[in-house]
């Protein structure tokens, strides 16, 4: 795969046109700013009343109503929730996008599995970051940015590549590495990687390590800071290094109980577990649970997540909040 960096997009600008970014919330306000510092003309689109109204006229970015905002752009960057995508695409985005406008997405999750109906005569195309809004926002400012995948799912004007690109390039991403791919795999891989590895897999490692140790009549704070604090430290190895990079940095001990112990955790029955993942994610099983409790208002999200917040790991959190996880601000995706 051949990786696109800022050198290979010299050309590429979106000088003259104005990008619409509908939603402000975590990625809607990292992709806005970093747009705008880039000397893109950028409108940020918010429905009547938003809560985010203030925080986003605060930056000094333009604001207008959301169908303002849409039919002044000549890119519309949808950084709404995924489940509310077909709903808001057919009552905002159809009667007021201009014919040869750009529509972009950050996920392919509303073309692939979210049924939107995408109006005609426009562009569709897809820069997902690798990474949260947060994070791309601070990488930007310090001069760097994450990598990211982009798209084409459809091209009617003949320029959907370059306003990918350019785009791309604006947000900061083109400074790592531009990947690209389909709306259908990158939903597929992202879904995936959130479920066994990224989110739904290291809260269960991190969690079970914890609740063994306890278990065993270790101090539960320092069993905490074991097996959640000092995660971080080599994820940041592994991400600057790679895998083999950081086992030439860690202790001798620490490489033999890697490679002699890790098969234990990870083994045939969490490998066949992934494959599970995966095919649920593939065959869309994952997708409509996921939209459809969001239909019935988010009964079983809530449950699930209400069992999780009287565990014994999520209230030794709390009280080493200051030095575990010092607090940040968060507004979602």
């Amino acid at each position: 795969m051949r990786i696109l960096t800022d050198k290979d997009l010299g050309r590429y600008s979106l000088a003259g046109r104005t990008v619409a970014v509908l939603g402000y919330g975590n990625q809607g306000e990292a992709q806005a700013r970093n747009l705008a510092e880039s000397g893109v003309d950028v409108v940020v689109g918010l429905r009547p009343g938003s809560s985010s109204l203030e925080r986003a006229a605060g930056t000094g970015l333009a604001v207008d109503d959301d169908r303002a905002a849409c039919a002044r752009g000549d890119v519309v960057a949808l950084m709404i929730p995924d489940e509310a995508m077909p709903t808001y695409v057919a009552d905002v985005i159809a009667p007021t996008i201009r014919d040869g406008a750009a529509i972009l997405f950050a996920h392919g999750f509303p073309i692939r599995f979210g049924g939107v109906q995408l109006p005609e005569g426009v562009d569709v195309i897809m820069v997902a970051p690798m990474g949260p809004g947060l994070r791309l926002r601070e990488l930007y400012v310090e001069g760097s940015g994450l990598p990211a995948s982009f798209a084409i799912e459809r091209d009617v004007t003949g320029r959907a590549r370059e306003t990918a690109l350019a785009y791309a390039k604006a947000i900061g991403c083109g400074r790592i590495g531009l990947f690209e791919t389909t709306f259908a795999d990158e939903t597929e891989i992202d879904l995936f990687s959130e479920q066994a590895v990224l989110v739904g897999g290291v809260t269960r490692l991190i969690e079970a390590g914890f609740k063994t140790l306890v278990d065993a009549g270790y101090d539960p704070e320092l069993a905490y800071l074991e097996c959640l604090y000092e995660l971080d430290l080599t994820v940041n190895l592994i991400r600057r290094y790679g895998i083999a990079g950081m086992r030439e940095r860690i202790s001798r001990t620490a490489l033999f109980g890697d490679l002699t112990r890790g098969d234990l955790v990870i083994g045939q029955e969490s490998r066949d577990g992934m494959r599970a993942i995966l095919r649920s994610v593939r065959d869309g099983t994952f997708a409509r649970e996921f939209l459809d409790d969001d239909r019935e208002g988010g009964r079983e999200l809530r449950r699930r997540l209400e069992e999780t917040l009287g565990r014994t790991i999520e209230k030794v959190g709390k009280d080493l909040a200051s030095v575990a996880h010092p607090a940040e601000e968060d507004r979602g995706d």
